[in-house]
């Protein structure tokens, strides 16, 4: 009986090798590459040419802030019966210093302060040159060249994600998610560039907003300055959450294939 003739390519499936290790190195490149779009920052930056600057951003005050205020005058024991007594407040111990609630005036939950002599003072929702002249206007029946210094000393934003995890304390009560980002190190290649969250807590009320660093808009985004107690959080690319996996990567599944092959082919022989 003559045996079937088969073509030799049909013999062996080396034909196959050479393409399907073309499409294998293709779609390794392709799923290792960052495109010039989820890196590079404001990124049409020549729209903002004459553009208004951000507004000032002045941080309105809120429940559980803690404020530092000082007041002096020419004549300090004036005003000496005004000023908060830091060694009542934490005991006579030591640890008062390391605790900005035992140097400061909390706000508490009906927004008000207990300051000396005066009593209770309505605070929150004002900022900070606004409660200095409110207080200043009250010390003037008693101290009439008193003058107030309003300071909000747990001024403090979270930063998570593809930035490394922070809690950056803002002394002086400004700053934008640009700064933010560059002080905890910049956004690493695997952190979403154009979708940065935010949230914040309003009057008792969560919100939040997708913030866009690779756009120059977002110097007009009402969520450029942060607020006290805001969090920001980098999402990492869905690569990097790819690689969490090997199987479900596209290296590791690429590479399980490539083995696969491999090995039939040798054994095929």
């Amino acid at each position: 009986m003559l045996k079937p003739i088969y073509p030799p390519y049909f013999l062996s499936l080396g034909f196959l090798f050479k393409p399907v290790l073309f499409c294998t190195v293709l779609l390794l490149l392709l799923s290792g590459c960052s495109t010039k779009k989820e890196i590079l920052y404001f990124q049409n930056i020549e729209r903002i040419q004459g553009m208004d600057a951000p507004e000032d951003f002045v941080p309105e005050i809120e429940v559980n802030d803690v404020l530092r205020i000082d007041v002096s005058s020419l004549n300090d024991e004036l005003v000496e019966p005004f000023k908060m007594d830091i060694n009542s407040q934490s005991g006579g111990g030591s640890s008062g210093g390391n605790n900005a609630a035992l140097n400061g005036y909390l706000v508490n939950k009906e927004g008000f302060i207990n300051f000396p002599v005066l009593g209770e003072i309505e605070v929150r929702g004002r900022t900070r040159g606004e409660v200095e002249d409110l207080l200043t206007s009250k010390l003037k029946e008693y101290v009439t060249d008193a003058v107030v210094r309003v300071r909000i000393v747990n001024f403090k934003i979270t930063i998570l994600g593809e930035t490394g995890s922070q809690v950056i304390q803002v002394p002086d009560e400004r700053i934008s998610v640009p700064q933010a980002i560059a002080m905890a190190g910049d956004i690493t290649y695997d952190g979403k560039r154009h979708n940065i969250l935010v949230i914040r807590n309003h009057e008792g009320k969560l919100n939040y907003e997708r913030v866009d660093l690779t756009q120059s808009s977002i110097f007009q985004n009402p969520y450029y300055y942060l607020k006290q107690n805001d969090i920001v959080y980098v999402e990492p690319t869905y690569r990097k959450v790819k690689s969490a996996g090997f199987i479900t990567s596209w290296q590791g599944l690429v590479s399980i294939l490539t083995t696969a092959f491999s090995l039939f082919i040798l054994f095929s022989r």
